[in-house]
């Protein structure tokens, strides 16, 4: 398989539920799609299951790390968030997550494409079933990557804005 561009929509998951399995098996068919990838890196926001007890344990596996995790709620790497997401954003692992400030969902660039996504087929789509609408987003997304993707410029100066 060739490297994917930085442009493009990449390994697009799927399904009925949002839950901290499904974000783990979305991050695992990812990683497993380039055997070849050094590292891997994931831009995310602070939602749970993007720091979740299952997430930690398949990077640690992922990064051969043998040290007792410890326990979820009580001690180690999985008492708390802030040390799971310390775990998880550590640049020496083979998957590291960067996590945007809380309310700050426009410096994600994913959130940004979810605009164009929202804007350009959901807003005023029509669609007959579930099916139907998967079938149109990963229709969109395959378009997109062939006709449209180029890297987000970023136009804010840095000056602070008035009230």
């Amino acid at each position: 398989m060739s490297p994917v561009s930085l442009r493009q929509v990449f390994s697009p998951s799927s399904g009925p539920t949002r839950t901290e399995a499904d974000f783990v098996t979305h991050v695992q068919r990812t990683v497993e799609s380039d055997a070849t990838a050094r590292q891997w890196r994931f831009v995310v926001d602070n939602l749970d299951i993007h720091r979740s007890e299952s997430l930690v344990r398949y990077v640690a596996a992922l990064a051969n790390c043998s040290d007792d995790l410890g326990v979820k709620y009580v001690r180690g790497v999985l008492r708390s968030k802030v040390s799971r997401a310390a775990f998880l954003s550590d640049p020496t692992h083979p998957v590291v997550f960067h996590y945007t400030p809380k309310h700050a969902s426009w410096l994600n660039q994913v959130e940004i494409w979810l605009s164009i996504l929202v804007r350009k087929l959901l807003r005023r789509g029509n669609f007959r079933s579930v099916e139907d609408l998967r079938n149109q987003v990963l229709s969109f997304i395959a378009y997109f990557n062939r006709t449209m993707a180029k890297p987000f410029k970023w136009t804010y100066q840095g000056k602070p804005l008035r009230v």
